[in-house]
């Protein structure tokens, strides 16, 4: 039976989980329509994205990015990470989207990090391949559309979707000590995750070339949008810790009771 106090954090991960998605966020934010953005996009956009996506995901996917000291509860380093990609971001909005496949991998790279650090703030420990594939997972979470209708939870849906490769993919993984991108079952998962991540990269462009939000540095941009990442994983990994306290069945069922608050 949960705690009072689990209780309180579980709601406050349903709230960041299915809070709006990254678009809603931007529009926020900066007062502009983002989706008046990807009516500039070029035509040849979604061919791209899904290659460079792909590309910053493996490498982004390096062993290197988990490096973390095993100090599980640690608190996490949001800030940061926020300049950092901040600063990748500046840099990529100056130069445009020719500088995408550049900016990407550093950015991503960068986010991976500061989801890792927010997993060992829950409790996770970082050698376990379950942790360094849920943190890869993170980035195919995007919080609630339009669309939803409020039924189903967007993030266990998520969740659904990509278990079976995960699943193959932590047996895979079972006995190394990095992530191998080349090996068939990490493919297969990184480009499902890929394919959701590049919807949140494309929104994202579609956000800088809105005239009226143009002449924002790119560095606000990326602050948002780690900022949207760090909020999911911040109520990921606070069901993935309950998850090993009371399993996986109990947590679900407690969340799916729970109502989504603003």
């Amino acid at each position: 039976m949960l705690s009072e106090i689990e209780w309180v954090e579980l709601q406050q991960a349903k709230n960041l989980l299915e809070s709006p998605g990254l678009v809603a966020k931007m529009s926020n934010a900066l007062g502009g329509p983002i989706e008046q953005g990807f009516t500039y996009l070029p035509k040849s956009w979604n061919q791209k994205i899904g290659d460079v996506t792909q590309m910053a995901l493996n490498k982004a996917s390096d062993a290197a990015i988990f490096t973390l000291k095993e100090n599980p509860g640690k608190r996490s380093s949001n800030a940061w990470h926020k300049v950092g990609v901040a600063v990748s971001g500046g840099i990529g909005g100056f130069l445009g989207l020719s500088a995408l496949a550049i900016e990407l991998p550093i950015s991503t790279s960068i986010m991976l990090r500061s989801i890792a650090d927010i997993a060992r703030s829950e409790g996770a420990m970082m050698s376990d391949v379950e942790t360094k594939l849920a943190c890869l997972e993170v980035l195919a979470l995007g919080g609630r559309s339009a669309d939803d209708d409020g039924v189903d939870s967007a993030y266990f849906s998520v969740r659904t979707m990509l278990s079976k490769s995960m699943s193959d993919a932590a047996q895979y993984l079972a006995h190394k000590h990095v992530i191998e991108q080349t090996a068939p079952p990490v493919l297969r998962l990184v480009s499902m995750i890929a394919e959701r991540f590049g919807m949140q990269i494309t929104q994202k462009a579609a956000a800088q070339l809105v005239p009226v939000i143009g002449g924002l540095s790119g560095a606000v941009i990326n602050t948002l949008f780690i900022g949207h990442f760090q909020s999911m994983a911040r109520g990921h990994f606070i069901v993935c810790r309950l998850e090993r306290l009371y399993g996986k069945d109990t947590i679900r069922n407690a969340y799916d009771s729970l109502p989504i608050l603003s």
